[in-house]
């Protein structure tokens, strides 16, 4: 059991109890899983930049990516249905947390200028996206070995429907939100 998991349950959860004022511990909003996607625009032109940007994601996660592949086509962008255009991982259970602890702890505060993450990606059903810029931010990442800097999306799932439940979950597990000013 990871050290976020343990804090989550000792910690999180009787806070969330009473600040929200559930009765009962099954009300109490969980993180159920964490979507990490790569989108390659690139690819329509060179295929190996999907598998490269599929072994970064792998390495990052430690968990094998699935293969996007493009539903329509378009041809704006010379997309043809079925091309594969990006990768994703969903995390749940231990490598969730695992993930979370290790993007908390290292990633975020590898970022230049990191003020904390907004509190304003909700997307009204009491999920976050958070978006990264470069990969380069998790250790794990050689700068030597990759192909180009990418941004990815990371979707932390909950299992409440209220957005102001979901970021009191988030902040207790140790986000770092942007501090709102008094005045």
């Amino acid at each position: 059991m990871t050290a976020l998991l343990q804090k989550y349950k000792k910690e999180v959860v009787p806070q969330l109890m009473k600040e929200l004022g559930y009765t009962n511990v099954m009300q109490v909003p969980r993180l159920e899983k964490i979507v990490v996607n790569i989108g390659v625009g690139d690819a329509k032109d060179n295929r190996k930049l999907v598998e490269a940007s599929a072994n970064e994601l792998g390495v990052i996660t430690g968990q094998k990516p699935v293969v996007t592949r493009a539903r329509k086509s378009l041809s704006n962008f010379k997309i043809r249905e079925g091309m594969p255009i990006g990768s994703k991982v969903t995390l749940r259970g231990s490598r969730m947390y695992h993930f979370l602890q290790k993007l908390i702890g290292s990633a975020l505060p590898r970022v230049r200028d990191f003020q904390g993450i907004s509190r304003k990606a909700f997307d009204g059903r009491g999920n976050y996206n958070l978006g990264v810029r470069e990969q380069l931010i998790f250790p794990e990442i050689d700068y030597d070995q990759m192909e180009k800097v990418r941004g990815m999306n990371i979707t932390f799932i909950t299992s409440t429907n209220k957005n102001e439940d979901a970021l009191a979950l988030l902040e207790g597990l140790g986000l770092p939100f942007v501090r709102t000013r008094s005045k």
